[in-house]
C-alpha cells in the first residue's frame, strides 16, 4: 500500500516558539495587575495544600521507592515527608502527589490543571538555586500563561483525541517557568521549549489509575531537564510548536494561533482558575453541588431517596461514568459514586473517595438509585437535578455553574480551610497554618527556607 505523505497543515504559521521565548524572557516583573498577583497567590497555595495532603499515599509511595533506587541527591525537599531527592524528581513526585487526591486547581476553558506541572518545577529549581519569592511567583504566572495558551491552541480537538491535557502542555509551562527562574536568554529559552515540545506526557486511558497523577509529575520533570539542557546549550528546532511537523500541528486539526498571540502579555490565563471544592472531577462537580444543596435545603437522609436522576452533557459520562468503582482513584471517575457521597456526607473531599467509603454497604446502595441521563442541551458545567423520595416529594435543581467555578469561586476563607483539611493531619495543625500564610505571601519571601521547613517532615 503505498503510503500518504501529505499531510494537513498551515506551512505558514506564526513563529510561536520564538515569540513565547521572547515573552518569557523579556516580560517585566510583576507585570500585571493586582487581581493576577492574588489570584497566582491563591493557585500556588492550593497547589500547596493539594501536595502536602496526598504525601503518604501509596500513589506517592511507589514513586519515591522507585526514585530512592536511583540514590538521588537529596537537592530539594519532598512535602509533607522528610525524605530529600535530586530537583528533577522533586519535580516529579510532588507533582505526582498534587494530583493524586484529584483535587487541584482548574484551568476551565481547557481543563488543564495548570499548578501541578509549572509549581512542581519551579519549587524544586527555586529551592536548589535560592531563588526568591517574587521570582518564582514571576516563573509561574509566565509558566501557566503558556501551558494554557497552548491549551487554548488545540482544545478541545487535542483532549478528544485522548490526550490529559495537563500533562500534555504542563511539561511547555514548566519549561517556560524554569527557563525564566534560570534566567536564560531568548535562544536558550526557545530551545528549552523546543526540547519540552519532544516530551509531551499523559493519555486519558490511564483516568483512575495512579498513572493519571504521574502526567503534571512527568511533565515537570521534562521541563524541568528541557531548561537545564538548553542552559548547557542543548539545541532544538526553533520551530518546535508552529512547525506542520511540529508539536501543536501534530497535536490537534485545530491551531488557533490567535488564541497564543493575542493580547499576550496584556490579559493572563491564571486570573481565570478555579479551585475545586470536591477531590473529584471538574465535570461531576455540578451533580454534586445539587445533591448537596437539596440534601441541605430538605435535611435529606440516605433512607429519605427513592431515585436521583441528573441530566448531564455527554462529556460527564464519557469521563466519569463508572457505575460500580472498587476502590477509591476509580470512583473519582465515576458521578455516580459522587452523588451518593454527596447525598450521605454533605460534602465529597478525600475522605469521601477512600477505598473504605466506596465499598461501605450504605453508598454502595444509593449510588445504585441514581440514574445519569445525557442531554447535551446542558453545558457541561451545569448538571439537572432530581431527587424522588420515599414519601412521594419530588426536589429539583438546576446547577449552571457550580461552586468553585469562576462564576462562583472559593473565598480565602473556603480555600485555606480546604488546605488545612488536607495539610495538618500531615504536618500538624501549627505548621499547616504557618505554611498557608507564607504560601499567601509568597512573592514578600527572600527565599524558600521557611515556606519549606513548615511544609516538610523533620
Amino acid at each position: 500500500m503505498a503510503r500518504n505523505t501529505t499531510v494537513k497543515a498551515d506551512q505558514n504559521a506564526p513563529a510561536i516558539t520564538e515569540l513565547l521565548a521572547k515573552f518569557v524572557v523579556n516580560h517585566p516583573s510583576r507585570g500585571w495587575d493586582d487581581n493576577v498577583e492574588r489570584e497566582a497567590h491563591r493557585t500556588f497555595a492550593n497547589w500547596f495544600g493539594c501536595a502536602i495532603g496526598p504525601s503518604q499515599h501509596e500513589t506517592v509511595q511507589a514513586a519515591l521507592a522507585a526514585v530512592s533506587e536511583l540514590s538521588p541527591a537529596p537537592q530539594a525537599a519532598i512535602l509533607g515527608r522528610k525524605e530529600r531527592v535530586d530537583i528533577a524528581n522533586a519535580a516529579m513526585i510532588n507533582g505526582i502527589s498534587s494530583h493524586t487526591f484529584d483535587f487541584d486547581d482548574t484551568h476551565l476553558k481547557t481543563i488543564i490543571h495548570p499548578a501541578g506541572p509549572v509549581a512542581s518545577a519551579v519549587l524544586a529549581l527555586g529551592e536548589h538555586i535560592g531563588a526568591s519569592g517574587r521570582d518564582m511567583m514571576d516563573a509561574l504566572i509566565i509558566g501557566i500563561e503558556v501551558s494554557c495558551r497552548i491549551g487554548n491552541a488545540v482544545y478541545p480537538d487535542h483532549y478528544d483525541r485522548g490526550w490529559h491535557i495537563t500533562g500534555s502542555t504542563g511539561m511547555l509551562g514548566s519549561a517556560a517557568a524554569c527557563s525564566r527562574l534560570l534566567k536564560l536568554d531568548a535562544d536558550r529559552t526557545q530551545m528549552a521549549l523546543g526540547i519540552a515540545a519532544s516530551q509531551p506526557i499523559g493519555l486519558r486511558e490511564q483516568f483512575g489509575t495512579m498513572t493519571k497523577p504521574f502526567h503534571p509529575g512527568g511533565a515537570a520533570r521534562a521541563g524541568l531537564m528541557a531548561a537545564l539542557m538548553a542552559k548547557h546549550g542543548y539545541t532544538s528546532s526553533k520551530r518546535a510548536l508552529e512547525a506542520p511537523r511540529g508539536l501543536l500541528q501534530v497535536f490537534s486539526e485545530k491551531t488557533d494561533w490567535s488564541e497564543v498571540t493575542e493580547k499576550l502579555g496584556e490579559t493572563w490565563e491564571i486570573a481565570l482558575n478555579t479551585y475545586k471544592p470536591f477531590a473529584c472531577g471538574i465535570v461531576i462537580h455540578p451533580s454534586i453541588d445539587g445533591c448537596v444543596q437539596l440534601k441541605n435545603q430538605h435535611n435529606l437522609k440516605p433512607e429519605d431517596v427513592r431515585k436521583v436522576t441528573i441530566k448531564v452533557h455527554s462529556l460527564v459520562l464519557e469521563l466519569t461514568g463508572k457505575k460500580t468503582p472498587t476502590d477509591g482513584l476509580q470512583s473519582k471517575f465515576s458521578v455516580y459514586h459522587s452523588c451518593a457521597a454527596g447525598l450521605i456526607f454533605g460534602r465529597a473531599g478525600e475522605h469521601e473517595y477512600s477505598d473504605e467509603i466506596v465499598n461501605r454497604s450504605d453508598v454502595v446502595a444509593l449510588r445504585a438509585k441514581v440514574e445519569a441521563i445525557v442531554d447535551d442541551s446542558i453545558d457541561e458545567a451545569s448538571s439537572d437535578v432530581t431527587i424522588e423520595t420515599t414519601d412521594g416529594r419530588t426536589l429539583h435543581v438546576f446547577i449552571e455553574h457550580a461552586i468553585g467555578s469562576v462564576e462562583r469561586p472559593m473565598s480565602d476563607e473556603q480555600l485555606k480551610a480546604k488546605f488545612m483539611d488536607q495539610s495538618a493531619p500531615i504536618i500538624g495543625q501549627e505548621k499547616a497554618e504557618k505554611a498557608y500564610a507564607l504560601a499567601m505571601q509568597l512573592a514578600s519571601s527572600a527565599d524558600l527556607k521557611e515556606l519549606l521547613a513548615a511544609a516538610t517532615l523533620a
